[in-house]
Formats: C-alpha cells, structure tokens, sequence
C-alpha cells in the first residue's frame, strides 16, 4: 500500500470521525439537527434504537437505491456508511447535554464546524462518495437532474418525513441547510480536491 493511499484512507476516517462527532454536537445542543438527523431522530424514536444505530441501518438502506442509478461504492462509502454511525454512537456516551444556552449555541457551531471540516476530509480523500451524497450525485448523472436540486429536493423530503416521524427542527437545522454549504466549499479549499470533486459538493451539474 502506498503512502499516498494510506494518507487518503486517514484523512477519510478522520473526515468521518469528524462528521460524527458533528452531529452528536447538533443533537446535544437541543436546537435542531440537519435535515437527515431530523429523519434519523424520528426513526430512532419510534424504533427505540440508538440514532448512530439507526445512521448505519439508513444508509446501507440507501445504498440499496444505488442499483438503478448504476452506481459503484467506494471503500470511502462503505467506511461512511458504518464510521459515522459508530462514532455517533460512542460520543452520545461521552459528550454531556449541556442546559445552559450560550453552551448550547456553542455546541451547535462546534457541530458546524466539524461536520463541515470532517466533509473537506473525507470528500478530498477522493474514495468513494457517501450513500447519501452518492444518491444526490447518481440522479445528477442518470437524470440529468442538478446536484443542487436532487439535494434539496430529498433533504426536504426527508425531513418532512422525520417531522411526522417525531424527529424535531429547529434553529439548527436551518442553520445547517443555509450554512453547510458555503462551509464546506472553504473547507475543500483548504484541503485542495479535484476540480470535479468541488464542482459536484458545490452543487453544479458534472458534465456527463
């Protein structure tokens, strides 16, 4: 194995470590969670099962949706698939719920910024998109559709969904959905991707 791959595979764990971490922040700040988490949250409810739990169960789920639209996972999404949802689960155990509200805005940037730093890692390690970026992106190419628009159009779906499920929005979710993106862009900056890799989390359509 060369040390080029070991450096991508780390910076991918990392990434997604990271990622994991972010949302463990989101839920404990009890000011609303992503679009996704809030989808995550209603199953967990419902299901009883632990929300890193209910993480993994989706996303092999999702994958399932991959046959279609004749996509290939990565050891990147495989990896994505199961490291965010463990990690989520170990922090849940660790990070304390915090009741002061300066703590909790604090814990809702903190949540931010991981997430968007753990995204320009593990996107940048270039091995294999996420099952749920993967979605957005497979529409992209077997549609047509515009990455921007397929990832709106199912963040909002999924929600929705979460919402009748019991899952909660709140300041932090809209937060998240206005701020993630531009977050995200300076952070693939910062960690330097290829220029399809950016077009694509930028939310452009990729040339077919």
């Amino acid at each position: 194995m060369s040390e080029r791959t070991i450096e991508r595979l780390l910076r991918c764990v990392t990434g997604l470590a990271c990622f994991g971490v972010g949302i463990t922040f989101f839920v404990k700040s009890k000011l609303g969670v992503p679009p996704w988490d809030v989808f995550h949250t209603g199953v967990s409810q419902h299901t009883g099962l632990g929300l890193g739990t209910v993480l993994i169960i989706v996303a092999f789920f999702v994958l399932i949706l991959w046959i279609p639209l004749r996509l290939r996972p990565g050891i990147g999404t495989i990896l994505n698939a199961l490291e965010i949802g463990l990690v989520e689960n170990f922090a849940q155990e660790h990070i304390a719920t915090p009741h002061n509200l300066a703590v909790r805005i604090a814990f809702l940037c903190a949540g931010m910024i991981s997430i968007a730093a753990g995204s320009g890692f593990y996107i940048g390690a270039e091995l294999g998109s996420g099952p749920r970026d993967g979605l957005m992106l497979g529409l992209n190419k077997r549609f047509g559709i515009s990455v921007r628009l397929a990832r709106t159009v199912v963040e909002v779906i999924v929600m929705i969904i979460g919402i009748f499920l019991g899952g909660k929005i709140g300041l932090g979710t809209f937060v998240f959905a206005l701020g993630i993106g531009p977050l995200v862009q300076i952070t693939l900056k910062l960690f330097r991707m290829s220029n399809t890799q950016v077009v694509a989390a930028e939310g452009e359509a990729i040339e077919q």
